[in-house]
Parts: C-alpha cells; sequence; structure tokens
C-alpha cells in the first residue's frame, strides 16, 4: 500500500505523451486505475508494469562466418 497514485495529467507527463493516451489506456481497462469520488489515480506499480510489458528487446544479430573455398 506503499505505492503512489499519481493522475492522468502525471502520467502524461511520465510517459511523454497527452493527457489523452492515459485516458485512453483506462477507457480501454489495459491500465489498472481507482477512481476516488470522480476523480481517477493510476498507481505508479501500474505504469511501470505497462512500460515492462510492452518493452521490446532488441535482436542480436549473429555474425556470419565466412569461410574459405577449399
Amino acid at each position: 500500500m506503499n505505492d503512489r497514485y499519481l493522475s492522468v495529467d502525471q502520467v502524461a507527463e511520465l510517459l511523454g505523451t497527452t493527457a489523452r493516451f492515459p485516458r485512453r489506456l483506462i477507457e480501454e481497462r489495459r491500465i489498472r486505475y481507482v477512481k476516488v469520488g470522480r476523480h481517477v489515480r493510476i498507481p505508479e506499480s501500474a505504469v511501470e508494469e505497462f512500460i515492462r510489458a510492452r518493452t521490446v528487446e532488441p535482436v542480436r544479430v549473429r555474425r556470419a562466418t565466412f569461410r574459405r573455398a577449399a
């Protein structure tokens, strides 16, 4: 319960987007959120989970080895 709760604007700033993107995530229920009266708050851990789940790791390219023909 030591989670910090962020507003939609704070999440948008953290993600580098407009406020519309976190609102869409909430509407589509793609991120956890808490309703406090008429306010919507997103746990910081939910934002971290969202980022972690959508992080794409780079592909390691194997170097082709060229051999001499006999």
